[in-house]
């Protein structure tokens, strides 16, 4: 479900990607409004599939992951801390409750209010699927059945 879910960069929020076209994307808000509009090759844009967040480990842990981890915390319902107005303090708490090895000195606040942010978005749209796809070329083959 995250692969088709994309952040651009300079614009608000988060997209749906609908279709493919010539040199662009046709991408929907996942707002009220659900307006549709291109998404050129110069915009940075990016799949919530692609990202991950570095922990204490050396490891990195997927957004899904994390998501799946922020819907566990809060019953799948829509977190009540504001992710513009919140504190450094508040948003820290809440990010240490959902992964608490992250890295420190890797993972800034602005990237826990923009994850806070994407959670609630994701939620509010009825995107609250955050299984995490197997990669090409793990799928699992069907077992052949034998004749008898």
């Amino acid at each position: 479900m995250l692969k088709m879910i994309l952040a651009i960069s300079g614009k608000p929020g988060l997209y749906k990607l609908v279709s493919r076209g010539n040199k662009m994307l046709i991408v929907e808000s996942l707002d009220a409004t659900k307006k549709r509009q291109p998404a050129y090759a110069a915009d940075k844009i990016v799949s919530l599939g692609d990202i991950s967040i570095y922990t204490d480990d050396d490891k990195e842990v997927s957004l899904a992951s994390v998501l799946q981890s922020v819907k566990d915390n809060y019953e799948g319902k829509v977190v009540d801390i504001n992710s513009k107005k919140a504190n450094s303090a508040e948003i820290i708490a809440f990010f240490e409750k959902v992964l608490p090895n992250y890295d420190r000195d890797r993972v800034r606040v602005s990237d826990m209010r923009k994850l806070l942010s994407w959670y609630n978005i994701l939620i509010e749209s009825g995107e609250d699927d955050f299984s995490e796809e197997k990669m090409e070329g793990e799928e699992t083959q069907p077992e052949a059945e034998s004749a008898e």
